[in-house]
């Protein structure tokens, strides 16, 4: 099932099933309003909105439309909670070796985490705007799972089954004022500002056996100004699951419906595969070059993110954002 939500003027948008192909969506109006609506009550609301889709998907949807990503908000708006774990630790040992650090020594014991942002996610075609360049815009592509309730103590295999939806994220990151925010050891603010989710989410199942183990075993591909950056593959090299990552959340607290647990940005020992954000570029050209040449996002700059299928069709749809200059803001 695959499921977006557009925009209709509100805070939380309008749920919409989407057809397999990506070509025609319904209103789910008759059913939930919203997809955490949906959420809160999935086992009940999931089966009707799963109807719809085969009757879409069948062409037989008498009030069916023609599906534009580019009137989607994210598929969930926003959420009572948002974690971002690092399950992918190549990212961590090229950062460390470029900057001529130690490995952690218990880095696969339990997976790193972080709480952002969670009350504006940005739709799959909304502009990343902001003030500055000299941030260090940067873009880093991952998968994030959706939740309905988790309940405290639960077991990865628990878990499991309480993953109920997965998008591509950019989780954009501003790699300049990161390293302040990480040294104060309260974490990010500033650093991490709204991140971005594709046009659908989608039920696990859609992605046949590519969704096992807990991992997405596709490659996402990653794109800049038209020149294809990276193709890493997401399920190659993940150290945490995505059941794993909801255990370690819930060791002392319940995750509620809506929640949204992403892996970090994807990436692969082959350094071949390429990168998932300019910061991973980076690092390994300071490991082989010993000086970071490649510039973080410029105003006017488009990144795209996308996962293909078997049959080389666009999964989620795709992430295609601009980088803008925000305009500054006029005193009252």
């Amino acid at each position: 099932m695959k499921l977006a939500t557009l925009k209709d003027g509100t805070r939380d948008g309008q749920l919409a099933v989407v057809s397999r192909d990506l070509k025609t969506a319904h209103l789910a109006d008759g059913i939930a309003s919203t997809l955490q609506k949906a959420l809160d009550d999935w086992s009940f609301i999931a089966p009707q909105l799963d109807l719809l889709y085969q009757t879409i998907n069948s062409g037989r949807g008498h009030r069916a439309f023609d599906f534009d990503p580019a009137n989607c908000m994210a598929p969930l708006p926003r959420s009572s909670l948002r974690v971002a774990g690092a399950s992918y630790l190549q990212q961590i040992e090229r950062a460390c070796k470029a900057a001529g650090l130690e490995m952690p020594a218990n880095l696969r014991e339990a997976p790193r985490m972080y709480q952002g942002a969670s009350d504006d996610f940005l739709g799959a075609h909304d502009d990343i705007t902001l003030a500055h360049e000299q941030w260090g815009i940067d873009y880093e592509a991952g998968i994030a799972a959706i939740t309905d309730d988790v309940v405290m103590g639960s077991t990865p295999d628990q878990a499991h089954l309480n993953i109920k939806l997965l998008m591509l994220v950019n989780d954009i990151t501003l790699r300049n004022l990161a390293p302040d925010e990480q040294s104060s050891g309260y974490g990010y603010l500033q650093a991490k500002p709204a991140m971005a989710c594709s046009p659908v989410a989608i039920t696990p199942d859609e992605l046949g056996d590519a969704w096992r183990g807990g991992k997405v075993h596709y490659a996402l591909r990653c794109s800049l100004n038209g020149k294809l950056t990276g193709q890493p593959h997401a399920g190659a090299d993940m150290a945490f699951n995505y059941p794993q990552l909801l255990a370690h959340l819930c060791q002392t607290r319940n995750a509620r419906a809506g929640s949204v647990v992403s892996a970090g940005g994807v990436a692969n020992k082959e350094v071949k595969k390429g990168f998932s954000s300019i910061v991973e570029r980076r690092n390994q050209e300071m490991i082989a070059d010993g000086v970071a040449s490649t510039p973080y996002l410029l105003f006017g700059d488009v990144i795209r993110l996308e996962m293909l299928g078997d049959d080389g069709k666009s999964l989620f749809g795709a992430i295609e954002q601009t980088v803008k200059q925000a305009e500054a803001r006029k005193s009252r």
